[in-house]
């Protein structure tokens, strides 16, 4: 197949790494498109993010949706199991899945906003059809030069970035405690409606929480909240004083780093 007939695609996760690749790429690849996987449990500052994005590149961000087979109908399939690091089936069917089907056939380059100071691989279909390809590994770019590219053009990073790191769905498991309390104070709605389904899959004897240790109920209780806001002040204070020449925003993702495991690239670039 010709270079002409390669299609070329930014996932975008309505994250700072994404974004940045977006408008990175803008003026350097021809024939660009931008597309968003929505689970349909989205926080509203992702959306608005998205349609600010729209608005800087001036073309549209296709935004793709599962085929009517949402979060809860996969739940009822795995029996009430919520999503975890071990068994992503969220990303599975809700990001990789739609997005392989609005590909099909067809040859893709896919690029990747994985920064030249990351480990990670990333999203990498099986598909042979599909390519990633990551310009920022190739180029250098890393954090800093990310949060540069955002300011410069204006964008800045999303509004949920004062108390969450990640972009994904707003009950994501990879959330730390202290991004828990940030959805519990922004988003009492959503808090609610994520301890909802912890409810749900408890039923037939087993108990299922979205961080595996404790229960979002157990989480919400004062001396608790009081707990887990205390031990982020230290590490905000730690990551102050070792700072060097990091920005306050880099300081907040620092202390915001999830612990073990990385969350989904598709999901959280």
């Amino acid at each position: 197949m010709s270079e002409k007939a390669v299609r070329n695609i930014v996932n975008l996760s309505g994250g700072k790494d994404s974004t940045a690749l977006a408008i990175y790429l803008r003026d350097r690849v021809p024939d660009l498109e931008y597309v968003f996987c929505d689970t349909e449990k989205e926080l509203s500052e992702t959306y608005e993010y998205l349609d600010r994005l729209e608005a800087y590149l001036g073309t549209k961000v296709v935004r793709l949706k599962h085929d009517g087979r949402g979060f809860d109908h996969y739940l009822a399939v795995y029996g009430g199991y919520l999503p975890s690091a071990r068994t992503r089936w969220c990303t599975k069917h809700l990001k990789i899945e739609v997005f392989e089907r609005f590909v099909g056939r067809e040859h893709v380059k896919s690029y990747v906003g994985i920064r030249a100071d990351e480990a990670r691989v990333g999203y990498i279909s099986t598909k042979p059809n599909i390519k990633p390809v990551f310009p920022f590994k190739e180029d250098g770019i890393t954090r800093q030069d990310v949060f540069r590219i955002l300011d410069s053009s204006g964008l800045g990073v999303p509004d949920y970035y004062r108390w969450r790191s990640r972009s994904g769905c707003y009950f994501c498991f990879f959330q730390q405690n202290i991004e828990w309390v940030g959805l519990l104070e922004n988003h009492p709605d959503l808090f609610a409606e994520a301890s909802r389904y912890e409810k749900q899959a408890t039923e037939g004897g087993k108990r299922y929480t979205w961080n595996g240790r404790e229960s979002l109920e157990e989480l919400a209780r004062p001396e608790r909240l009081a707990s887990i806001k205390a031990e982020h002040a230290r590490r905000i204070a730690y990551e102050t004083r070792s700072a060097g020449q990091k920005t306050l925003m880099e300081v907040l993702d620092d202390a915001l780093e999830c612990e073990g495991e990385r969350a989904c690239a598709i999901c959280d670039l």
